[in-house]
């Protein structure tokens, strides 16, 4: 038996297609980049989408560890997946002089 087929894995080998194009991942290339690895830890199958993720690694110069600590210290400040930059800074609360009360 080759494994088994992953549901996710046309969307999964899109994403790892893009990653593998970048130099200088941002903050959300190393959460879905962890974010694959465990999904994939021991599932039986997929095995170049797995190999992809291992040469991402080596091609960004860091470690499974790294990417661990570094994705650990994008969510500790507060990192929220699907929320862009714009949708985190605040509210709709509006402070200028001439906002009703």
């Amino acid at each position: 038996m080759e494994g088994q087929n992953h549901p996710l894995y046309e969307i999964d080998r899109d994403l790892l297609n893009r990653l593998i194009s970048k130099n200088n991942p941002e903050e959300e290339d190393l959460i879905d980049l962890a974010r694959l690895f465990m999904r994939y830890q021991d599932f039986p199958g997929a095995k170049d989408i797995q190999m992809d993720m291992v040469k991402i690694l080596k091609l960004w110069g860091i470690t499974k560890e790294d990417l661990n600590k570094s994705t650990r210290k994008i969510w500790a400040k507060g990192y929220r997946a699907g929320s862009t930059s714009e949708e985190m800074l605040g509210s709709s609360f509006d402070t200028s002089a001439d906002s009703p009360n």
